[in-house]
This record gives structure tokens, C-alpha cells and sequence, in this order.
């Protein structure tokens, strides 16, 4: 994160009163991090939920890998410190491992395959990360020599505060370390009876004074110290060499510790003080339940519903206004970045927003020579420069005259919301937000004030304007009466109904909006209703057509049927034929319809669920019927006439075959009118049998009744083609006609 960017979080952090929440949080941290988290934020979620239901330890303080990993890239050489914060890491994730985590956790800590050369390594390391000396015998050896010489040294600084040349220069009796130098405490004047380096001086002017009697035994232990770091420098190479062999793991738990390290803070700083993890969505909207500032103390939870483009606050002075708008931010501000709160996190709902912008302190500045106003026309400059950002803005009003501002601010918002800003101001401006209630996405809310203790409860009511009770806010922080009376007067009551007027006024136009909305709706679900309607008629007509086309098809076999009967010649083929083409059509069952007509004895009626027959009536009111050999006497306004309809009998087709001597027709002697009459007659019957070719004789003769036979060929719809037919079977005199 850039310089610039993260001054403009500190300064939004500080703005929204998070700055000792978010110092709290950071110190769950293992090493230092930036507070989002970089990737997929609904991933890092779920690891979240899933760590958040385990119980763990908090990873031990680690530092930075950047110049580790750099060291053995180069094949360099890490002191023991640098050795040590990487064995922490991997002890860590090896102490998970071993808890045998299930579901997403444990699928995480499957991928961390640890290599044993690292317990090689941890072997000479205690739990504090100081080197087990004891694993080296040499080293072992050098610290009892090491530990003999200051014995030696402790015994002869003793021996020298004994002795009674030295005493009178003593100003205590203790043996002192001053720059990691054994030495005593004398006044001026010591060099006469003891002889050593002076190291330091005291407060009171007294000398630190290291002897030259234990310089021989500083010495031995300097060069034992020099033989042992020689040793540590092979061990530190050994174990450099080790790692640079493992440089693909280190960087791979080097990234994985530190996204472990996010989700940790996370979970235990929320389970440290009872606080929430909430996440935001991927809309805009924001809904709080029970939320409570993280910088307020025995605070009323708030419950507010955002999900409108601006939230207007209107309401007493010191009721709570301020703190409003800072909770909807703080409570975005930590949604983004996943910081646990206090909320109700079933209830709540909090968008996600690019970027979140305050409005909040006084811009006024006499070194840059710009007053209350300019400086919040600069400000809100700044925020057109962005887009879909949610933005919070207190006191509006502040610094100009208010009928101006109201006009000018009414304007600005407007712009504001069709760049996509989300937008939560405080104001007393009266006909500012009366100006903005006209809109849909404007949401009112007022400070409630208790009128009877004369407090305000920093409460909130949605949908109102409310007042700021400037005179009783005066009157309870010590303003006098007198004076709070004589401003009474001066405001007048033509102001203050005024006032209740521009309330009263927008209260009520919300009201009327309100009322078409629920119009509205109604409408929209009446054409909703409407178009089911019509697409489930669209659905039966296609239902209709599908029915009609399939008799259609039901039919047309019949009749396919039908032909192939009368092809058949013979009458018991014809008849089989015929009951198989009738089996094909659609049956129709009978139809119970109800009848409204006077009831007579032999009726076949309806009792209930019952059916029964009349067998007497008494008159039209009353009648006997038998139900099931049961006889029962019954009002007839109880009875329904049913009558079994049979339906209509379907189409049969029945085909009547007229014994033929055989496929032809003889026309000689006949006129032509009388041949074409006749010539039509057998051509339908020959036609109805199922005949496709038939010998038509017309003779040669002069010539007449050929021709009109031919015409007659000609303009017969059924007639295929016709030729003059074969010598043996008549030849010019006869025609073979195709059907």
C-alpha cells in the first residue's frame, strides 16, 4: 500500500473514532500486515468460519522472511535469530498438523508437507530460541571454562571489597555491569590504592571502575568466546546450507503463515471480546441490527435500515446524530476488511463499497487563509473525482446561510447519486430535506427527544424530519432561562409554525408516496396476474391444437384403412378391414350434464353425493327416491336432475361394393353425352373399389365418340393418364385409363 493511501486510512480511521479498535486488533497479529487481504474475499471468509470454530493457540511473533529468503537465495550465511524465525513457522504449522483438524482446515494443512532436515535443525533450538549448547561437546566444554574464569573473577572483585585500603573509596559494596564490564563504584580519588579502567561515571559522580586484576581472566574468556563463535559460525552455516536446500517451502509457508496470520487475528481478537465476523456483500445496501460503535462505552445498540441512496438525519442537538453516521461507516470500514464487530450478524447486512469518504471536522484554516465553507466546497469537489463510494457527511449546513446551502446542497446531492454515490448526512436543515423527500431512494431518519425529561434518548425513528430542540439543548448545558426565553421570543411563533409546517408538509408526502407505492404494487401484480393468465390460454390453445391435430391424424389412418378395405375384394377382408379402421377413431365416453327442469317420478337424480331414482312425490317441494334399495323422502331444492347424454355417433366409414363383372366399360352405340354420363359412373365406382386401372371401349366408328371420350379423360380430376390400348384388347377402338 502506498504512502498516500495509507495516510488516508489513518486519517479515515481516526475520523471514525476506530483508531484504538483497529490498534487492538492489529496486536493479534504475528507479524506486522496491511489490514486487507489480498484475493478472493469470499475464500478468505470461509477460511475464517472454519478457524473461528476451532480451538488453537495464537502463533508465536515472527518478522519479516523478505531478508531471509533473500540470504539464501545468495547462498549467504543467517545468524542464529534469522535461523530461529523460520524454525517458529514451521513448528507452528507442525503443532496444527498434529491437531488433526477436519473439513477446510484440515485439507489446508494436508498441503504443508514438512521435510525432516527442518527437525535437524530444530534439535538445537529451545522453545525460547537460544542454542542447546549441550548438543555440542566442545561448546559444552568452553561454557564450563567460560563459567570457571568468572567465578574466578567474582571471587577477586569480592576479595577486593574486602580489603581495607579500598574500602574508604567504596561507595557500595556491589559489583556493577556497565557496558557488559564487571566493575565497583568508588568516589574521586581511588587511583591511589586501585588500579583499573574507568567505564563510566554515576548520577552522584561517583566512578565505575573495571580492575586490571581481572583483565587475565577477561582475556582467557575472550578468546574462549571467540572459539566458540567459530563453532556457532559452522553450525550457522550448516544450517544456512540446509535451508538454501529448502528455499521452495520457505517461500511457500512464508506466504501461507501470512495469510494464516489474518484469519488468526480475526478469530481470536472476536473471540476476546465477544465481537462478530461479518463480511460485506456484493451490493450497496446496508441494514445494522444492534450494532454498537467500537469507541463507546454502555452505547444503545443502533438499528438503522440503509438501503436507500441517501440517509438523511435530522434531530436534536447532542442526540446522536454524529455518531450515527460514524457507526454506518466504521461499520463498512470494518465489513470490507473483515474486522470483527459488535452487531447482530444474522440481521445485518453491509454492502461493499471501492472507496469510503468522510465529511466530518471543521476544513477551517487560518494558516491557509480558508474558511468553515470553502473548505467544505473543496472537500466535496474531492468526492465527485469518485465513483460508487459511500460517503458521510456531518452537518452539511456548516458555514454558509441555510436557505442558500439548502438549494445548493439539494443540487449537489443530486449529482452525487447519479455518479452512484451512496450518501449518509446529518443536518438541521429543515427545507434541505424537505427538498430531498420527494425522492424514492431518499430515506428520513430523526433523533428521538424525550419531550417529558427533556433529553434526548439517542434513539432513531425512520420516515420523519425531526426538530432540533436548540432552546432545551441550551437549557440543559447550563444556558440560563432568562436568556433561553427572551430567544423564544425573538425566533417567534410564526418560525416555529412554520417549521412544523415543513414537517407536518413532508411527513405527509412521504405518506401520499408511501400509498401510491402500495398502488403501486398492486397494479404490478394485477398485469403480473394478467400475463400468467394469458400465457396459461396460450398453453391450452396450444394444448387444443395439439389434440385437434392428433384426431386429425386418428382420422386420416381410419380413412387409410377404409381404402385399403375396399381394395381388399373380398367381403370378409372388407369387414376386417373396416373394424380395424373404426378401432383407430376416438372413442367418446358419455357425458353426466346437468339438467334444470322439473322433477317427475322415474327421474334419475342427484342427492348429495348420492345417485337415486324418484319413485313418488308429494308434490313439487318434496319427493321419494331410492338410493341403493334405500328409500328416502327429500326436499326437492336438494336434488339435482342428471340425465346420461350418449355422445353423438362418431363418423364410420362404411363403403357399399356393387359386384362388377370385371374392370371395364363398353360405350358402342351409345351418343356422347349418354357415354359420358355412363363413363362417370363407372370411373366413381371404380374409384370407390379401389381400382387403379380400368378399359374404357368406345369403338372407331366416325370418330365422334372417341373424341368426346377423350375430352371427358381430359377434365376428370381422378384420371392419371390414358392411352390408346394394346391391339389385342381393342387398339384405337379402346383406352387404358390410369386412376
Amino acid at each position: 500500500m502506498t504512502t498516500d493511501k495509507t495516510s488516508k486510512l489513518d486519517t479515515l480511521i481516526k475520523q471514525l473514532d476506530l483508531k484504538e479498535h483497529i490498534s487492538a486488533f492489529s496486536s493479534f497479529f504475528s507479524r506486522d500486515s496491511a489490514l486487507y487481504i489480498e484475493g478472493d474475499q469470499e475464500l478468505h471468509f470461509k477460511y475464517i468460519q472454519a478457524l473461528d470454530k476451532l480451538e488453537f493457540k495464537a502463533p508465536p511473533k515472527v518478522s519479516d522472511f523478505s531478508t531471509i529468503k533473500l540470504h539464501l537465495k545468495k547462498r549467504g550465511v543467517l545468524n542464529f535469530e534469522q535461523v530461529f524465525e523460520v524454525i517458529k513457522v514451521v513448528r507452528y504449522f507442525r503443532y496444527f498438523k498434529n491437531k488433526e483438524v477436519d473439513g477446510l482446515i484440515g485439507q489446508w494443512m494436508d498441503k504443508f508437507v514438512i521435510d525432516d532436515r527442518f527437525l535437524e535443525i530444530e534439535e538445537f533450538f529451545a522453545q525460547d530460541g537460544t542454542f542447546a549448547e549441550s548438543k555440542d561437546e566442545t561448546l559444552y566444554g568452553l561454557a564450563q571454562r567460560i563459567k570457571e574464569h568468572k567465578n574466578e573473577m567474582s571471587a577477586s572483585m569480592k576479595r577486593l571489597t574486602s580489603t581495607s585500603k579500598i574500602s574508604p573509596y567504596l561507595i557500595d559494596s556491589q559489583i556493577h555491569f556497565v557496558n557488559d564490564e564487571e566493575c565497583l563504584l568508588v568516589r574521586g580519588g581511588f587511583n591511589h590504592v586501585l588500579k583499573g579502567a574507568v567505564v563510566g561515571r554515576s548520577s552522584s559522580g561517583g566512578f565505575y571502575v573495571s580492575p586490571d586484576s581481572i583483565l587475565k581472566s577477561k582475556e582467557k574468556i575472550r578468546f574462549i568466546n571467540q572459539e566458540r563463535e567459530a563453532i556457532f559460525y559452522s553450525y550457522a552455516k550448516e544450517f544456512s546450507s540446509k535451508l538454501a536446500e529448502l528455499q521452495p517451502f520457505i517461500n511457500f509457508i512464508d506466504k501461507e503463515f501470512t495469510k494464516f496470520d489474518n484469519y488468526q487475528a480475526r478469530v481470536l481478537f472476536a473471540k476476546s471480546s465477544n465481537l462478530k465476523l461479518i463480511k460485506s456483500q456484493k451490493d450497496s445496501k446496508i441494514i445494522l441490527d444492534g450494532f454498537i460503535h467500537p469507541a463507546l462505552h454502555r452505547a444503545k445498540p443502533i438499528n438503522v435500515d440503509f438501503s436507500k441512496n441517501i440517509l438523511m438525519v435530522t434531530g436534536v442537538n447532542a442526540g446522536g446524530k454524529t455518531m450515527l453516521l460514524k457507526s454506518i461507516l466504521a461499520s463498512a470500514f470494518m465489513a470490507k476488511y473483515i474486522i470483527p464487530m459488535k452487531l447482530n450478524e444474522h440481521k445485518s447486512h453491509i454492502g461493499n463499497f471501492k472507496n469510503i469518504l468522510s465529511i466530518i471536522d471543521d476544513p477551517q484554516s487560518v494558516k491557509n487563509d480558508i474558511s468553515t465553507f470553502a473548505g467544505r466546497m473543496k472537500e466535496f469537489s474531492n468526492i465527485f473525482k469518485y465513483n460508487s463510494a459511500l460517503v458521510g457527511v456531518d452537518e452539511i449546513e456548516l458555514g454558509t446561510d441555510s436557505d442558500e446551502a439548502a438549494a445548493l446542497f439539494k443540487v449537489i446531492l443530486d449529482e452525487l447519486i447519479k455518479k452512484g454515490q451512496k450518501v449518509v448526512v446529518t443536518t438541521h436543515h429543515k427545507r434541505l430535506a424537505s427538498l430531498m423527500a420527494d425522492r424514492d431512494d431518499v430515506e428520513l431518519m430523526a433523533a428521538i427527544y424525550d419531550e417529558e425529561a427533556r433529553q434526548p434518548t439517542y434513539e432513531f425513528m425512520q420516515g420523519i424530519i425531526g426538530k432540533s430542540y436548540a432552546f432545551e439543548t441550551a437549557s440543559r448545558y447550563g444556558i440560563a432561562n432568562k436568556i433561553v426565553d427572551e430567544a423564544k421570543v425573538v425566533y417567534g411563533d410564526n418560525s416555529e409554525k412554520l417549521n412544523l409546517l415543513i414537517e407536518r408538509g413532508s411527513q405527509l408526502e412521504r405518506e401520499l408516496k408511501q400509498k401510491h407505492k402500495i398502488v403501486d404494487d398492486k397494479l404490478e401484480k394485477i398485469r403480473l396476474k394478467e400475463l400468467e393468465l394469458k400465457a396459461q390460454r396460450e398453453e391450452l390453445y396450444k394444448e387444443l391444437e395439439e389434440q385437434k391435430q392428433a384426431l386429425k391424424r386418428s382420422y386420416d389412418v381410419a380413412i387409410s384403412e377404409a381404402k385399403t378395405a375396399a381394395k381388399a375384394g373380398d367381403t370378409k377382408a372388407i369387414h376386417r378391414a373396416m373394424n380395424k379402421a373404426n378401432k383407430k377413431l376416438p372413442k367418446q365416453e358419455p357425458k353426466e350434464i346437468i339438467q334444470n327442469t322439473k322433477f317427475e317420478v322415474g327421474d334419475i337424480v342427484k342427492y348429495h353425493s348420492q345417485k337415486g331414482k324418484i319413485i313418488s312425490m308429494k308434490n313439487d317441494k318434496e319427493a321419494t327416491i331410492e338410493m341403493d334399495g334405500l328409500k328416502v323422502r327429500v326436499k326437492t331444492k336438494h336434488l339435482k336432475h342428471t340425465k346420461i347424454i350418449k355422445p353423438k355417433p362418431t363418423t364410420q366409414v362404411k363403403v357399399s361394393v356393387e359386384k362388377k363383372a370385371g374392370l371395364k366399360c363398353d360405350l358402342h352405340g351409345m351418343r356422347a353425352d349418354e357415354a359420358c354420363e355412363v363413363l362417370d359412373k363407372f370411373l366413381s365406382d371404380a374409384l370407390l373399389n379401389g381400382w387403379d386401372e380400368v378399359i374404357v371401349y368406345h369403338g372407331i366408328g366416325t370418330g365422334k365418340l372417341s373424341y368426346a371420350v377423350k375430352n371427358f379423360l381430359k377434365a376428370h380430376p381422378r384420371v392419371k393418364k390414358f392411352e390408346d390400348a394394346p391391339q389385342h384388347m381393342g387398339g384405337f377402338g379402346a383406352k387404358i385409363v390410369s386412376l
